[in-house]
């Protein structure tokens, strides 16, 4: 893959947000791209802050922009040792998830990182509604980093469920971690397999139509595959009869994958209006990163 990566890491300069900027500077360094750090001052914490120290509120409020932009300057010095990369940093004033979304199309980033955690807005980042609301304003995919970068990505698990973006996930998993296998994953369903079995349709015919659907499901598989040009030696299919989200848990961590590729939404009638409920199972479950696609 040719694409040259952009991403913007926003960090609350906590720990965790700056393992975040740590794997942003690896992307951006594999595909020869640069770097953009944004730390974001809460509009109306600032506003707050000032009317309660009321006359010493201007000063005060000098000082904490002073020591967030020195504290930025500093990561990016140390995201810039060794090899040569282009950092930008940025410090900007107003409402967190806004001012984020908009300074990734201001600068022109096509990759949005952030950590799991952190210090404030970010604490709760996976317990909360932050990781919905943010990816429903965004226009860019978002990868949440959970763990300190070491090394490249290695190993890919891409849930596929045949809706729209699976060819989007798999260009940008080739993009992000070019040498890793590719695992694409499915979970087949029969539907109203139970109310078959309560109807006393025979198990045979039953496992019939379970072996058709596992038939057709690798076929969709291998169609993707070759759609998207990987080889043979680049990707393997992972099918069961199984619930979605914990199928895609399960396999996390049997398959050791360091990296999980899920669309912002799956098919149904409610793909425009909510983050799929798989996706924020995953953002909340797994251990790996996570890129969620934007369509």
């Amino acid at each position: 893959m040719n694409t040259v990566l952009f991403p913007l890491a926003a960090t609350d300069l906590s720990a965790p947000a700056h393992h975040a900027a740590e794997r942003a500077a690896m992307l951006a360094r594999q595909t020869g791209g640069k770097l953009a750090l944004v730390h974001v001052l809460e509009k109306n914490a600032l506003t707050e802050l000032k009317r309660l120290f009321d006359q010493t509120g201007d000063a005060m409020l000098e000082r904490m922009r002073q020591q967030a932009s020195d504290a930025l300057a500093q990561l990016a010095f140390e995201l810039r040792v060794g090899e040569p990369l282009e950092v930008r940093h940025h410090l900007v004033e107003g409402t967190v998830l806004a001012a984020i979304s908009d300074q990734a199309d201001r600068l022109g980033s096509n990759l949005v990182v952030v950590g799991s955690r952190g210090a404030g807005f970010m604490r709760h980042w996976l317990l909360g509604a932050t990781a919905e609301r943010l990816l429903r304003i965004t226009r860019h995919p978002i990868l949440v980093v959970k763990e300190a970068p070491q090394r490249a990505y290695r190993k890919v698990l891409v849930p596929v469920d045949f809706s729209a973006w699976a060819a989007r996930a798999i260009e940008l998993a080739r993009c992000i971690s070019p040498q890793a296998q590719i695992l694409l994953l499915h979970a087949c369903e029969l539907p109203f397999e139970g109310k078959m079995r309560f109807a006393g349709i025979d198990e045979d015919i039953i496992q019939q139509h379970r072996d058709t659907i596992h038939r057709e499901a690798l076929a969709r598989l291998h169609e993707i595959a070759t759609d998207a040009g990987l080889t043979p030696a680049q990707w393997r299919p992972l099918l069961a009869f199984a619930n979605p989200p914990d199928f895609v848990i399960e396999q996390e961590e049997e398959q050791a994958a360091d990296l999980i590729v899920m669309g912002k939404h799956g098919m149904g009638m409610t793909e425009e209006l909510l983050l799929g409920s798989v996706t924020k199972h995953v953002l909340g479950q797994s251990r790996s990163d996570v890129l969620v696609v934007v369509r």
